[in-house]
């Protein structure tokens, strides 16, 4: 059930991004209740990526991104940072040349790390604490997803954003991110996700947003979405059970 009663930690209105003649992210609308869990699903290219990186600061964009009651559109993605908002980006973004344990530290660069904190990430991830002297680079794609989930944890965030979390792994790893996800969720962490295995998305999120071509072309809860007929046919496959 969704958290409809809960305080809206992000309302975003009228987001736009473009590339040049580009036009990636069009007048988009959404938000993220505190403690919610929402998901972005649509095809490659559709605008959800670069949702992420305008919110998180990376690339420029237009119209209002509120939150925690303060407008944030025109901050530097470290002030975002230090606010609580923190990006799993696609692809990592692992420092390959730092050890497992310099890259968890440099998610706490703007703050400092207590141990607790640390000890709290290889809790949750036991493989990292076996690898803290390891070089980034060397790790598996799961154990490098590990990792960069870990590093944004210890940014103390409010809401997390997280990139194609599962892309590339495998089966028995994508299970283990997204029990990750589940647990943080429990913790009551706000998350707003990106990703391709929609039905995984769709069974953990409270809501959800599909975006084509830079527009958001439906909404509701998870579980709404899993059984609607236009969600099933472009990305479950038409008629299959869920």
């Amino acid at each position: 059930m969704s958290n409809v009663d809960s305080k809206v930690i992000l309302s975003v209105k009228d987001l736009n991004v473009r590339y040049g003649n580009i036009h990636a992210v069009q007048g988009l609308d959404l938000k993220v209740n505190d403690g919610e869990l929402v998901c972005l699903i649509g095809a490659n290219g559709a605008g959800k990526s670069s949702t992420l990186n305008a919110l998180a600061g990376l690339v420029p964009s237009t119209g209002s991104v509120i939150y925690h009651g303060n407008e944030i559109v025109k901050l530097a993605s470290h002030q975002r940072v230090a606010q609580g908002l923190a990006l799993v980006p696609e692809g990592r973004g692992v420092f390959p040349k730092m050890t497992v344990l310099e890259n968890l530290q440099m998610g706490a660069y703007l703050h400092g790390w207590q141990q607790s904190e640390l000890d709290n990430v290889f809790g949750r991830f036991p493989r990292l604490a076996e690898r803290r002297d390891q070089l980034a680079g060397t790790l598996s794609g799961g154990e490098q997803q590990m990792l960069a989930i870990g590093r944004a944890l210890l940014s103390r965030p409010k809401l997390l954003l997280l990139d194609e979390p599962s892309m590339g792994l495998a089966p028995l790893m994508i299970e283990l991110i997204f029990n990750t996800l589940a647990e943080l969720k429990k913790s009551g962490l706000s998350i707003l996700l990106v990703e391709q295995n929609a039905r995984g998305a769709l069974q953990l999120a409270d809501r959800a947003y599909v975006l084509e071509h830079g527009e958001m072309t439906l909404s509701g809860t998870g579980q709404e979405l899993l059984v609607d007929p236009r969600v099933q046919a472009a990305y479950l496959g038409a008629g299959i059970e869920v």
